[in-house]
């Protein structure tokens, strides 16, 4: 079983990330934060914008001068703007784009030379509207197939070199949903599970020994509505 090691976790202030970085904790691994907001507790944190990728390339840097190494990445931040396409402003659809699929790019790019020296893992947080699109959702489900398509292609790209896992989770009991209007949000009887459970699976993925990948995982409610 592989150590879990120095874990660079995106979004890991709050939601799956959060979840992860207390997992990876426990298990004796060293969570390495980076994130806009700040954790509230005394994790490593880099403070940075995701969808900055200078700003990322300099964060990923001071993570490497600090820590020495990094065994591990897990690409789970996230966000969103409901509404149609001509609802949206450009501004943030493209912002979810941003975050979710170019950041997820940046961080790996910038991590990539320490994951080859550890033989590392990454995991990318896509999701189950990677896969089924909705209406109203044609930024994030822009991102996420993105995210999706990417991961595939790095797995093939970094066989023998570097693990790749693709996480496609369904809907999360987090802050995720906050802020949004009413329509947007999961209705009263919505069955969401635990961001703890699913952080578990990402711990399952990060301990495998080189050589041995688990390539892809679809962890959703039992009553997950996107899903298949």
């Amino acid at each position: 079983m592989r150590p879990l090691g120095n874990t660079l976790i995106t979004g890991g202030a709050s939601g799956l990330g959060a979840a992860t970085a207390l997992a990876v904790a426990a298990e004796g691994g060293r969570p390495i934060i980076l994130d806009r907001r700040h954790p509230g507790n005394d994790m490593p944190f880099e403070q940075v914008d995701l969808a900055d990728r200078e700003a990322v390339e300099r964060a990923v840097r001071r993570v490497g001068v600090e820590h020495g190494r990094i065994d591990a990445l897990v690409n789970a931040a996230g966000t969103d703007a409901c509404g149609t396409l001509t609802d949206v402003s450009a501004e943030d659809w493209e912002r979810v784009v941003q975050v979710n699929l170019l950041g997820t790019v940046s961080v790996t790019r910038a991590a990539l030379p320490h994951l080859r020296a550890s033989q590392g893992t990454v995991v990318n947080c896509a999701s189950t509207l990677g896969l089924r699109a909705l209406s109203d959702a044609t930024a994030y489900c822009a991102s996420k197939f993105g995210v999706v398509g990417f991961t595939r292609a790095l797995a093939a790209e970094l066989a023998g070199q570097v693990g790749v896992t693709l996480l496609i989770p369904g809907g999360m009991s987090t802050s995720f949903f906050d802020g949004r209007p009413e329509q947007y949000k999961p209705g009263p009887d919505a069955k969401l599970n635990a961001p703890e459970d699913v952080a578990r699976t990402v711990l399952f993925a990060l301990r495998q020994p080189p050589g041995c990948e688990v390539r892809e995982m679809v962890v959703c409610p039992s009553q997950e509505t996107s899903w298949p």
